[in-house]
């Protein structure tokens, strides 16, 4: 394996300098021009003379935020994408934690809020890096301090009383995951993709990194396109798009919103899912849609480099099935702790814990939070052995796939019962009707209280509920919307739903 990812990016454009590796809805960038535009904004950045710092990066949905990020790392820093349209105060408490020394920025953040909380930090402007002189020695200077083990990338995920968490992913541990993947996916050069997810968004890597692997193409889709089936449905034939690696809440929408009625992604034959529970009906659905095409489950959380299991559906999911998340990628090991950290017997559920070289290095500046969550392995007392808590639920069936049972924190005590919200979650999603739903918890009142989204009406799916829940788990607040709040990342703005209590 290649020490870093620039290896990857060298040797696809000198095999193939004319190729497109990027496009976005406007304009597209050769593997040669991706080289040359990340080596002219690494030699920007070098001739700065800044410390070792993390580099910001607040640009938009573009083919040349990547290459700033690749511009950041070929000038030996680890890149830190960050979303100019989130809240302000969130901006400022990511910024608090990250103390970037410098940031590089589009004209779309010319003028934002944003601009007050920059302070001394040192601002790149993107057109100007990207047409600085090449300087190879200071790139190979810089070059020489990165190792397999020096930060790539720092993406900043939800935390606990809203302050944020800075996952800091390595080379190693990217490009283990990267390598992984393709294996899995079969991808090659003549592979082309199409990216979902937000550029400072976990997911995002695979859509950035796997054309670099395997000089693939990868378009970065608008996405105003995932609330419009017909659009989406062209754009994704006029691109031949053959695999995508999409959330697991998009795919729902694009059910809900009928996208088959306007027609069928014709070259559409690999499509991994992830993020959140998979609805088989949903999924019933794309397959009996696209017959020819592999749909492949992935979990894993961001701590361990985007997914950690895959499961490869080998038949038509039937009404009400749970889908596996799988056995591990290569180099991944995971198992199982119960409420003592012992190990769980086959069959058993307990925490899902992860080990192995896709680690990430923990949490940007926030030495406490690393160390409750990245862990000596309670079952290892030979040796140091680091691994990751989820925080999931899991449990390995008798042929060694692993199905995931909700987060450890869904689960709540009500009248005197333990009850899991997952498991209410997946009554209400039975009703064919059913086309999202999200149960909290009001602690105070001891109230369960379900939103959801589709055409069954309250007591209908009240009724249907109570066939598969006990009575003191049938939520006692129903609250039907048109759809569900969302986060940037596709999950369910649990936080939004609680305004309501």
């Amino acid at each position: 394996m290649e020490k870093n990812v620039l290896a990857w990016l060298e040797k696809s454009a000198e095999k193939n300098p004319d190729r497109t590796v990027y496009e976005d809805i406007s304009e597209s960038i050769t593997f040669g021009e991706l080289l040359d535009e990340a080596k002219r904004i690494g030699s920007a950045i070098c001739e700065a003379g800044l410390s070792g710092k993390p580099i910001a990066v607040m640009m938009g949905r573009s083919i040349h935020t990547i290459a700033a990020y690749l511009g950041i790392v070929y000038s030996g820093h680890a890149y830190a994408p960050i979303d100019s349209t989130q809240p302000v105060s969130r901006i400022e408490k990511i910024l608090g934690l990250l103390e970037p020394e410098a940031v590089i920025r589009d004209k779309g953040t010319e003028g934002k809020p944003v601009e007050g909380l920059l302070g001394n930090v040192k601002s790149f402007g993107f057109e100007e890096i990207r047409s600085h002189e090449v300087d190879n020695e200071r790139l190979k200077a810089a070059g020489a301090s990165l190792t397999e083990t020096s930060p790539l990338y720092i993406i900043f995920t939800s935390g606990s009383s809203g302050r944020p968490k800075g996952v800091i992913t390595s080379h190693h541990s990217l490009m283990n995951y990267i390598e992984a993947y393709a294996g899995v996916m079969k991808i090659t050069e003549e592979d082309r993709l199409c990216s979902q997810s937000p550029l400072d968004y976990i997911a995002a890597i695979r859509d950035i990194y796997l054309p670099l692997l395997r000089g693939a193409y990868s378009f970065i889709c608008p996405k105003e396109y995932f609330m419009q089936p017909d659009l989406l449905n062209g754009l994704l034939n006029d691109k031949r798009i053959t695999c995508v690696g999409w959330s697991t809440s998009a795919l729902c929408v694009l059910s809900k919103l009928r996208m088959f009625k306007s027609g069928r992604p014709e070259f559409l034959r690999k499509v991994c899912f992830s993020g959140s529970v998979m609805p088989a009906k949903v999924l019933r659905e794309w397959q009996t849609e696209l017959p020819g095409t592999e749909f492949i489950n992935q979990y894993g959380p961001t701590e361990v480099t985007a997914s950690c299991t895959y499961h490869r559906i080998d038949h038509v999911v039937g009404e009400g099935e749970i889908i596996p998340v799988g056995v591990p990628y290569e180099n991944y090991k995971v198992f199982l702790l119960s409420d003592n950290d012992e190990a769980v017997e086959q069959g058993g559920y307990g925490e899902i814990c992860v080990a192995g070289c896709s680690l990430a290095l923990g949490y940007y500046n926030d030495v406490e939070r690393t160390g409750s969550s990245f862990v000596q392995n309670p079952l290892n007392g030979s040796y140091m052995e680091t691994i990751y808590r989820t925080g999931d639920i899991g449990r390995f069936r008798e042929d060694g796939c692993l199905e995931f049972h909700g987060r450890r924190d869904r689960q709540i005590k009500h009248m005197g019962h333990r009850v899991e919200l997952d498991e209410i979650e997946a009554a209400a999603l039975a009703s064919a009707d059913t086309a999202e739903a999200a149960a909290v918890y009001d602690k105070e009142k001891e109230t369960i209280w379900l939103f959801y989204s589709g055409n069954a009406g309250v007591k209908e799916l009240i009724v249907g509920m109570r066939g598969f829940l006990p009575g003191f788990m049938v939520p006692r607040k129903v609250i039907k919307m048109e759809t569900l709040p969302r986060l940037a990342n596709g999950k369910t703005d649990l936080e939004k739903l609680k305004e309501s209590f």
